[in-house]
């Protein structure tokens, strides 16, 4: 995309009330907040417009990641008696033009066609650097006492001997593939890891799922036990609690040699997947030159009005190392914006922040976790009931999966929700809202839930405290 749009959105002095770094959900969100404000805004993007999420990321990857469901649940349909059905990919290529399309469709919508819509809002292509004054991008200079940060992150590369001499594929690369490899290695056990894993394994590829400590390290161990029993049962080997040594080419693909309890082993497969993190889009911005203070790898340090080490800029979304999701992303750019036009009064919050993974059971969790409660000195309490107590689950035949709430023992207010179920991300929404709202685990317990949904479960849990839940009746307390 040229520059285009706004053309005169700049203030009769040549220069731009703020000027935005970065064209993806960040970018936008601090760009439309500044315009709402009345401000005149420069937002200087590079490369593909949208960012991440649309592109590459949350789009693309719950697109595939719904049609690999589609192939399994009509494989495991006779869970129903009388009930036969099969389902196979006939044709990758086919589905993944489908999701490109959908992506297209969705970048031109919520982006592309949306910057006309702004009039204060002016739209430049161009590498950006920070200068005296401004921003350079393009063989532009941008004037402005303002900036926002917004340029995100890129997959990153392990240090693992041998691997840059091989032909990897990574988060972006991956849902690309129109034909599939007939086996493949997936380096990383966090949500990207697993995601991904499990959608290639249920479109027929043989997938083996390493990763250093444990599956989905920052969720509750009971939570990443059940979805490695569960990823294991659809025929994933799934490897943890190892070291990598080296990466090396073969005629058949690739040999990974890991070491694991003291043991050197070998694994093989015709590709491999790299999914062990990202890195932050910072090299080529002069942070270091303009006084912007970095993380060790790289991210922008900001405090909790999204400001950076240098007055006057500021950053937002994964670029900051914080909370990569893409609806943190756009809050945290949102803040940003109204802090710099109007006095940086706002906190960023994310004590009520809900996380979801899209595998199958999904692991939704908000608040605290039972670890990070104790460390944060709660006389904590833990429920955790497993899903064949929750009728919904039930009825479809599938009981996979638990629900774990932490509580604050002394005053019974909720800290923290964990729930791994089947749609089971639908239902952290309400625990978010106890969480924001400051209810009590009696609260919950006390409220009606409507029978027969996954939600219910949260109901139960809250029971669970204090009572055996196997002991009532249908919708009974």
């Amino acid at each position: 995309m040229s520059d285009c749009c706004a053309p005169s959105a700049k203030n009769g002095n040549g220069r731009y009330d703020l000027i935005v770094v970065g064209a993806g959900s960040a970018g936008f969100s601090a760009a439309i907040t500044a315009a709402e404000q009345g401000a005149q805004v420069a937002l200087i993007g590079h490369g593909t417009i949208g960012g991440t999420c649309v592109n590459v990321g949350c789009v693309p990857s719950k697109a595939l990641i719904r049609a690999a469901e589609a192939v399994h649940h009509a494989n495991a349909a006779p869970r129903f008696a009388g009930i036969a059905a099969e389902a196979r990919v006939a044709d990758w290529g086919a589905q993944v033009a489908q999701k490109d399309a959908l992506v297209a469709g969705l970048r031109q919508a919520k982006y592309a066609d949306l910057l006309p819509s702004y009039n204060s809002v002016a739209y430049h292509e161009g590498r950006a650097r920070l200068v005296d004054g401004g921003v350079e991008a393009g063989g532009k200079r941008f004037a402005a006492e303002r900036i926002i940060i917004a340029t995100g992150t890129r997959p990153a590369l392990p240090a693992i001997p041998g691997i840059t001499d091989i032909s990897i594929l990574d988060s972006t690369t991956a849902l690309e593939l129109t034909a599939l490899p007939r086996s493949m290695i997936v380096l990383g056990g966090g949500y990207i890891g697993v995601e991904l894993a499990q959608t290639f394994a249920r479109v027929g590829v043989e997938v083996t799922l390493v990763f250093r400590s444990r599956l989905l390290p920052e969720a509750e161990p009971e939570i990443g036990a059940a979805l490695a029993g569960y990823l294991a049962d659809e025929g994933i080997k799934v490897v943890g609690g190892l070291t990598y040594e080296s990466i090396r080419r073969t005629e058949e693909g690739v040999a990974l040699t890991v070491v694991r309890e003291g043991h050197t082993e070998t694994l093989a497969a015709e590709r491999v997947l790299v999914a062990t993190g990202r890195a932050p889009n910072t090299e080529s911005l002069g942070l270091p030159e303009a006084g912007i203070a970095l993380t060790p790898v790289g991210a922008i340090v900001v405090d909790d009005r999204m400001r950076t080490s240098k007055a006057g800029v500021y950053a937002a979304g994964d670029v900051t190392g914080k909370d990569q999701f893409v609806y943190m992303a756009a809050y945290g750019a949102k803040l940003a914006a109204k802090n710099a036009l109007n006095g940086d009064s706002l906190r960023y919050d994310n004590s009520a922040m809900p996380a979801v993974v899209f595998t199958d059971p999904q692991v939704g969790s908000v608040g605290l976790t039972e670890a990070q409660a104790r460390a944060a000195g709660y006389n904590v309490r833990t429920s955790v009931l497993s899903l064949d107590n929750v009728p919904r689950a039930l009825a479809a035949r599938d009981t996979r999966g638990l629900i774990k709430l932490v509580a604050d023992g002394d005053t019974r207010k909720l800290l923290g929700a964990h729930i791994l179920a089947p749609e089971g991300a639908d239902s952290i929404q309400t625990a978010t809202m106890a969480i924001r709202g400051g209810l009590t685990i009696d609260d919950l317990a006390e409220t009606i839930f409507p029978y027969l949904t996954t939600v219910e479960g949260l109901k139960l849990a809250a029971q669970t405290f204090d009572r055996d839940v196997k002991k009532l009746s249908c919708c009974a307390g």
